[in-house]
């Protein structure tokens, strides 16, 4: 099935279109970028670098922008769909959606308006599980948020390797967070996997933190061989 990406850059929807790609052909991304850092539906933390990651997987990029307002922000969703089937004869989409239904099941509502099938190859998978499987699979993602009393300002920018899913399980163990930040403790971005044909390399980022929570800007960044 030619099926479209529902894309933030981060660790799980890029796992969820390496998964797709083993039984469907992925043929572009789409992208919802909302003005609302604290948008219900969508990843926000360096949104604006999933123009840069379709060049490096080399699929074309949908995009449209979201003011980001509860439940109107789906208009917005169901027009970028809409565009991708018009354009690229799409038969669903892809989601990394894990374990939130709010999310999930209005994605759902928007692919059955359009006639198209809704394909979440990660949900209710384990979570520990999953962090894990994000680093055995190759994808070389970095914590570009963190939203939890146990994530300080430390591990932004940190990568997702061996040596931080260890960190994060036992954090998960002892203060409870989700070891998959799938409760928003934290988001992450990618910048190589194996389906990438370039990689991308950080030339500048800022971080910022206060209170609990701290963000990992990418100001700017570009593209190089593998």
């Amino acid at each position: 099935m030619r099926l479209a990406v529902l894309y933030s850059g981060g660790k799980d929807s890029t796992l969820a279109l390496m998964r797709a790609m083993e039984l469907h052909e992925p043929v572009c991304l789409i992208s919802v970028i909302s003005e609302n850092p604290h948008s219900y539906m969508y990843h926000t933390p360096n949104i604006d670098m999933t123009a840069l990651q379709s060049r490096a997987l080399g699929l074309p990029l949908v995009s449209v922008d979201t003011k980001g307002e509860k439940e109107y922000e789906l208009e917005d969703l169901k027009r970028v769909a809409r565009l991708a089937k018009e354009k690229y004869q799409i038969d669903g989409i892809v989601t990394g959606a894990v374990r939130s239904t709010y999310q999930a099941s209005r994605v759902q509502r928007v692919c059955h308006s359009l006639d198209l099938w809704c394909f979440n190859p990660l949900w209710l998978k384990d979570q520990e599980e999953l962090l894990k499987e994000v680093v055995r699979s190759g994808i070389s993602a970095i914590i570009s948020s963190v939203a939890a009393e146990s994530l300080d300002e430390s591990f932004l920018g940190k990568r997702i390797d061996d040596r931080m899913v260890a960190r994060l399980v036992e954090l998960s163990r002892s203060k409870g967070i989700n070891p998959a930040g799938e409760g928003g403790e934290f988001e992450s971005t990618v910048l190589d996997a194996p389906v990438f044909k370039k990689r991308i390399e950080i030339l500048r980022a800022k971080s910022s933190f206060k209170g609990n929570s701290g963000l990992y800007h990418i100001e700017n960044a570009r593209l190089c061989e593998k």
